[in-house]
């Protein structure tokens, strides 16, 4: 054999080596899209319950029963066994991250239905039966229809949620007592017999033109005989089960860990929320060391006011000068709305693409503002709490705008929202550690772009940035160390600016929400740390708009996932990394 044919062979063992792999890598590839496409219909048909501009054509509410959730363990467990035979290092860069995100959700998924978490549908900060009205009314008659087929179908979801309370008081799985005083009363104001005064027919005050006269005459009058007979009857059914079953019966225990299984239980849902695989002595730790960090930045920003008295006096004053609040409501979401706009001048400045999608100022609604955070942000809306305005500082309201709305989380929806060939579930999908780190982030910027003007703003800022690390101190303190309550609302109250309010408030909804309030402050120091390394090792390459565009084009992720896309973005010189273009890009002027 010659020389050459011998050469002639290797290469077509080569090639055909290669072609084998290709073939692996894109059959790989093929299962994966087919897999997340399948699931994702899927998902979106079983937990499809309308309201928030999605699925606002489905008729019916979720099944949330027992059976119902062991099916979807069921089914979520083989897409995941079938997940896992599936080699990540086959897939392209794009298709990883892919990848990456549909396991970790997946997991996340199973382990709650596993630890049974639907036993308790609600807490002190979120509930299930506040939230099915829209925020505002609908474009189209089909969507009327499809909202008043929901209203029909409240009382069987009621239903299978008080089924399942029932479970978890039986096994000694609740929402805290003592985090449930008052929370009833969200639930009074759709109980009213006058069904044109309940929260579900405010849909039906402002309809399009496009909708014919009589069929809107139909439609309200089919709205207000759902509303009669079957809305009014199953929240006063449900106020009823509160008040004199669960309140009574729920737990006198504080601690994630005193639940079943609780130790087990805390540490997966600190793995959910911050997507770390961190402990609670060490997150509590972290805390600590940022505390006293920023303890050191306000004492800078009160001397810098002028203020000569001490930190409690500061507060004190902060809290109590009438300078410093709203008289109304529409001062309030005008100061708000006015922030925004001025972040929008700055935008193109930092982020190099912009979304097309916007969004709206509300105030958060009558029926749950009293209990209710300080401002939620979100793809249509941005909420603003507008009850108890001694409660709600204006020099804190940049910083909440920056965090809520622009560019935190409404903004960085939209951006995700628009990212081009993405697949549906990273579109809309939602990790507290990246969502939450990008919003305390944006108040970071704040500074550089200019909007705290005074002082006291900047406190604000700091307040808030003092705050989330207070959580984590605060969250395994309650959760692991055995802290009490009072321990925990003496400890926020004494290190922020918080109103009493507000310190309250908070505190219930981190008892109640075991691990979810570690994902600020830990995502806001992976997100600040990747940067400070990309500025070091670019240097003078270093263009914060290429970074955030790269950040920001991945939607949301694992935070992990998202150290792994800055590492390729320095390595790649500091050019944005965007989908659909398979390779780095230079940010847009």
């Amino acid at each position: 054999m010659t020389m050459k044919m011998i050469l002639l062979g290797t290469a077509a063992l080569l090639g055909f080596a290669g072609a084998a792999s290709a073939q692996a890598v894109n059959t790989d590839t093929a299962r994966l899209q087919k897999l997340y496409t399948e699931e994702w219909a899927w998902r979106s048909k079983e937990l499809a319950k309308g309201g928030y501009g999605q699925h606002d054509d489905v008729d019916h509410l979720p099944k949330v029963d027992a059976a119902t959730q062991q099916a979807h363990l069921a089914y979520w467990t083989q897409v995941l066994d079938q997940l896992r035979t599936i080699d990540p290092a086959r897939l392209d860069a794009e298709e990883e991250i892919n990848y990456q995100v549909f396991k970790t959700s997946l997991e996340a998924m199973v382990s709650n239905i596993k630890y049974k978490y639907y036993e308790a549908p609600f807490n002190s900060d979120s509930n299930f039966w506040a939230q099915l009205p829209p925020r505002s009314g609908y474009q189209t008659a089909a969507h009327y229809r499809a909202y008043i087929g929901r209203m029909h179908d409240i009382p069987r979801y009621f239903d299978e949620q008080i089924v399942n309370m029932r479970a978890g008081i039986k096994r000694g799985f609740t929402i805290p007592k003592v985090t449930l005083a008052g929370r009833d009363g969200t639930i009074v104001p759709f109980t009213a017999a006058d069904p044109l005064e309940n929260p579900f027919y405010a849909a039906f005050a402002d309809m399009p033109a496009r909708i014919p006269a009589d069929e809107q005459a139909k439609l309200r009058a089919d709205a207000q005989a759902a509303i009669r007979d079957q809305v009014i009857p199953a929240y006063t059914k449900l106020l009823a089960f509160i008040r004199n079953d669960y309140i009574p019966h729920a737990r006198t225990t504080i601690a994630a860990e005193a639940l079943p299984d609780g130790k087990a239980f805390y540490q997966a849902q600190i793995k959910e929320y911050t997507t770390l695989d961190l402990t609670p002595e060490q997150i509590h730790e972290i805390g600590l060391k940022e505390v006293a960090r920023i303890d050191a930045e306000m004492a800078a920003t009160q001397k810098q006011a002028g203020f000569t008295g001490t930190r409690a006096e500061f507060l004190e004053f902060l809290r109590t000068d009438p300078r410093f609040y709203a008289k109304t409501p529409i001062e309030l979401l005008s100061f708000a709305a006015y922030i925004t706009k001025r972040v929008d001048g700055k935008l193109k400045n930092i982020i190099g693409t912009l979304p097309r999608y916007r969004f709206t100022i509300l105030p958060v609604p009558d029926a749950i503002a009293p209990y209710y955070t300080s401002g939620r942000g979100g793809l249509e809306s941005c909420l603003m709490n507008t009850y108890d305005l001694p409660s709600r500082p204006l020099y804190q309201l940049p910083a909440l705008v920056l965090h809520e709305c622009n560019p935190g989380h409404s903004f960085q929806a939209a951006v995700a929202l628009e990212q081009p060939g993405r697949p549906d579930f990273r579109k809309r999908g939602y990790f507290s550690g990246y969502g939450e780190g990008w919003g305390l982030y944006t108040e970071w910027l704040g500074k550089e772009l200019g909007i705290y003007d005074t002082p006291y703003e900047e406190f604000g800022r700091e307040s808030f940035e003092m705050w989330r690390a207070c959580r984590l101190v605060i969250d395994t303190g309650m959760h692991h160390m055995k802290w009490s309550r009072q321990q925990a609302i003496d400890y926020l109250a004494g290190h922020t600016a918080l109103a009493r309010h507000d310190v309250e408030t908070e505190v219930d909804r981190y008892i109640g929400w075991p691990g979810q309030a570690d994902a600020y402050m830990l995502g806001q120091m992976t997100i600040r740390r990747l940067r400070a390394k990309a500025e070091t090792q670019l240097g003078d390459r270093f263009d914060e708009r290429a970074f955030h565009d790269t950040l920001l084009a991945l939607a949301s992720v694992p935070l992990p996932t998202l150290e792994h896309r800055i590492d390729e973005y320095i390595a790649g010189g500091g050019k944005a990394i965007m989908p659909g273009t398979g390779a780095a890009t230079t940010a847009s002027p």
